[in-house]
């Protein structure tokens, strides 16, 4: 008798725990896959404005009178190449100097204004985004309690080994699922960072525009800008993806099979968020 009063008090204890470990279980992660719709859509200047005021000093005042050097040392050097292209001036046009000085002013127009060149990139790609939020995210919202019901009523029909080794596994998910919720944070954050340190350096690059010998450079800036841009795209799609995924769950009254399979989702929307960087840049051929 006092072995079964033992028991029955152990099992209770561990459905308690069980219940105690699945009620609020993925609060942190749907909170955190909510906000990635809000975070990816917001152009550099929204995200953060203190940030961004920052970079923008940084790159006015810093910057671009090195990308000044560097364009004046670029644009002799244009001016050496449309000279010996016309047999050391024994072909000798005038109209290469004017093709030099429209250079030169392209070239100049493409510095001073790099900041407005890149925001607006970064302007297409929240319209995108934008565009495409209420098309493809849908409830992304993870409850356990609404995948299996009559929750408590199933817990009182398992034995007590099976109810440890759910406690168990309960407890081992709430903590992975605490993880991948600061994985998801990092990846988010660290895009924007990746857009800021990037930006920030952007009229160095560019001043490479006009030179056929120099220009990949300034060509592989604006592609790495236009697949950060798009990058948020990819995300948004991931996210997407997951929503129907974790909507799917089979509710066939599984409790363990229903736990792993939402963190089964949850890991294969990290691996996807961290593959969209790499990804993006792979097709606009940025390296």
């Amino acid at each position: 008798m006092i072995l079964d009063m033992i028991q029955e008090w152990f099992k209770e204890l561990l459905i308690d725990g069980i219940i105690s470990n699945l009620t609020g279980m993925f609060d942190t992660l749907n909170t955190k896959v909510g906000e990635i719709a809000g975070e990816v859509g917001m152009t550099p200047a929204a995200w953060n404005s203190s940030i961004f005021n920052m970079i923008r000093n940084l790159s006015e005042t810093v910057i671009v009178p090195i990308a000044g050097i560097i364009l004046t040392f670029v644009m002799c050097y244009e001016l050496i190449q449309l000279i010996i292209e016309k047999n050391n001036l024994h072909d000798f046009d005038t109209w290469i100097f004017f093709k030099w000085i429209f250079k030169t002013f392209c070239a100049v127009l493409i510095v001073t204004n790099t900041w407005n060149i890149v925001m607006g990139i970064f302007d297409v790609g929240q319209s995108v985004v934008n565009s495409s939020a209420g098309v493809i995210i849908g409830n992304t919202s993870i409850d356990i309690s609404s995948v299996i019901t009559d929750m408590e009523a199933q817990l009182e029909a398992l034995g007590t080994g099976e109810l440890f080794g759910l406690w168990f596994q309960s407890l081992f998910v709430g903590l992975t699922m605490n993880a991948l919720s600061i994985c998801i944070m990092l990846v988010i954050y660290g895009r924007m960072i990746e857009v800021y340190l990037t930006t920030s350096v952007g009229p160095i690059p560019l001043a490479t525009m006009t030179n056929r010998d120099w220009s990949h450079t300034g060509q592989n800036y604006l592609k790495s800008l236009f697949a950060l841009a798009f990058q948020a795209f990819l995300i948004m799609v991931c996210v997407g993806i997951y929503s129907v995924l974790v909507q799917s769950i089979a509710t066939d009254g599984n409790i363990s099979g229903a736990i792993w399979a939402c963190m089964g989702y949850t890991v294969l929307l990290c691996f996807a968020l961290f593959k969209t960087g790499s990804l993006s840049k792979s097709l606009f051929g940025a390296h």
